[in-house]
């Protein structure tokens, strides 16, 4: 069979686009992965002598604030988690208590209020809309990965509820703490207020 010219440049465009296709596949591919924990290598971390960990609001990483108690593990506390790509946290937040505006820049959070409350809580997305929800014991909410979110006690009851997020070192990023962080002027124009004030924002910050 005899092909023209215009038929043999035509199969190699063609053969070219899809070379082009299948690079730019496996490119997102590998990004993908790279973006999430690696694979556990064995069933049970060798560090761990037990796969239970028990009252983490006595044995956890525990810190007091005015928003409540929050009770974390992470692989330091307890080995049982490493290379499972997950982090655990518990709270028991007061009334009109609140886990402030911040980020998770390497995990998505799924968090579930066991009891008490209500709690209103909700994040806003990339096109900068926001979702916020009243949440009652049983209720769930997620938190996509790096997306700014809060939870905020509207009730009169504490609020004991459960995070997790999948990644073993998830990172937060308090929000208003790290614009702080920007040069004074920057600052003022994220906030839309003058430099004195957010002067002010950062002493108050510091003193907290």
């Amino acid at each position: 069979m005899n092909f023209s010219k215009v038929d043999c440049k035509s199969k190699m465009v063609h053969g070219m686009v899809m070379l082009v296709f299948i690079f730019s596949t496996c490119l997102m591919l590998v990004q993908r992965v790279e973006a999430a924990d690696p694979d556990p290598l064995v069933d049970f971390s060798a560090n761990a002598t037990t796969p239970v960990f028990r009252n983490l609001f006595a044995n956890g990483d525990v810190t007091t604030g005015s928003g409540g108690i929050r009770a974390a593990l992470d692989i330091g506390k307890f080995p049982g988690l490493t290379s499972e790509g997950l982090t655990v946290v518990q709270f028991k937040m007061v009334p009109c208590g609140e886990n402030v505006p911040h980020t998770h820049p390497r995990a998505t959070e799924l968090l579930s209020l066991i009891s008490g409350g209500p709690l209103q809580a909700g994040f806003v997305d990339t096109k900068g809309q926001a979702h916020i929800h009243i949440l009652y014991p049983g209720d769930l909410i997620v938190f996509p990965r790096g997306l700014l979110h809060f939870e905020l006690n509207v009730g009169t009851e504490t609020a004991f509820y459960l995070s997790a997020l999948n990644s073993q070192n998830p990172g937060t990023l308090d929000a208003a703490g790290a614009v702080l962080q920007l040069p004074e002027r920057a600052a003022a124009i994220a906030f839309n207020q003058d430099i004195e004030t957010v002067g002010a924002y950062s002493s108050n910050l510091l003193r907290s």
